[in-house]
């Protein structure tokens, strides 16, 4: 901008200002003052008291720690594999099949469609499928009894062995909206001709599917898979609301285990030391995706 003639382009700071002051009290100050917290001993009222690395000690000696961190593999199976595999056969579907033979509004349609859960409360969300859960007279349940598959009835969200899997199964109805919308913006961008080629060549829907439509929006499925990633890992408002990290430690997180810490247990210190942790990953995976992301794009370059 400097080479435009009357404009400085040291006028511009002015107008970063407000995110800065925005960044620096939303983020930075509580993210420095929660790993301080993560070397005290503190309870929220009297001062904190410096103890070195022993809620770190602590930490990694937690089984209730290392339990949540497992099942936040459960949620990256949840809301990142099923989604984006799901949602990249979804787009290509409607781009490709259900866009051409019945139009734009259709497609535009059934995205929306598949989009909703992510606009629902959480609260909301949970009140319903809660309700649909329920162990005496759920709607799930109900309707295996009408079926004559009463002998399935369960306790989906208070038994053990099933609690994890209902969460699973509602965190994919709940994301895969999103893979969906962004993959078919993405495939805005192809060339609908190189489908009608490859069509005309014999190569069959799947053919397609793999050697256009995947590596088109190779650099979304990228972002999709970062973002969800991130937030399978710091997942909490349907936990909190559906299961409370139960039964025992089945569905608990670590986003969950901190918020018990600091508001329940009163361990601030303890729950800021899981919280820091918890960052320490999520900043590690963005690392790791977006170094994994250069070295595809980069090979591709190359050949």
């Amino acid at each position: 901008m400097s080479a435009i003639s009357g404009v400085r382009s040291s006028g511009f700071w002015f107008y970063l200002i407000p995110g800065l002051l925005l960044f620096t009290f939303i983020i930075l100050i509580p993210l420095v003052w929660n790993v301080y917290l993560s070397f005290t001993d503190w309870r929220g009222v009297r001062p904190p008291e410096f103890i070195g690395f022993e809620n770190w000690i602590e930490l990694f000696q937690d089984q209730k720690f290392w339990a949540s961190f497992r099942n936040s593999l459960s949620m990256i199976v949840a809301m990142v594999i099923i989604p984006t595999l799901l949602g990249l056969v979804l787009a290509a579907l409607l781009f490709d099949v259900i866009g051409r033979k019945f139009g734009g509004r259709l497609a535009s349609f059934l995205r929306a469609t598949y989009y909703l859960p992510q606009i629902l409360p959480v609260a909301i969300a949970a009140i319903v499928i809660g309700w649909i859960l329920r162990p005496e007279n759920g709607a799930l349940n109900t309707m295996l009894e009408t079926i004559g598959l009463g002998a399935l009835q369960h306790n989906w969200l208070g038994s053990p062995d099933t609690a994890m899997l209902s969460i699973m199964a509602v965190m994919v109805w709940v994301q895969i909206g999103y893979p969906v919308v962004i993959f078919m913006a993405a495939l805005q961008r192809v060339d609908p001709e190189l489908y009608e080629a490859a069509e005309l060549d014999g190569a069959g829907w799947f053919q397609r599917f793999r050697y256009i439509t995947v590596s088109a929006i190779r650099p979304e499925i990228f972002v999709v898979t970062l973002t969800c990633t991130i937030a399978a890992l710091k997942v909490f408002g349907p936990i909190y609301a559906l299961t409370g990290g139960g039964p025992g430690t089945a569905t608990i997180v670590p986003s969950y285990y901190s918020y018990i810490q600091f508001f329940q247990s009163q361990q601030v210190g303890y729950g800021a030391t899981i919280a820091t942790a918890l960052t320490v990953v999520v900043v590690l995976v963005a690392i790791g995706f977006i170094r994994l992301q250069a070295r595809v794009e980069r090979q591709e370059g190359e050949r």
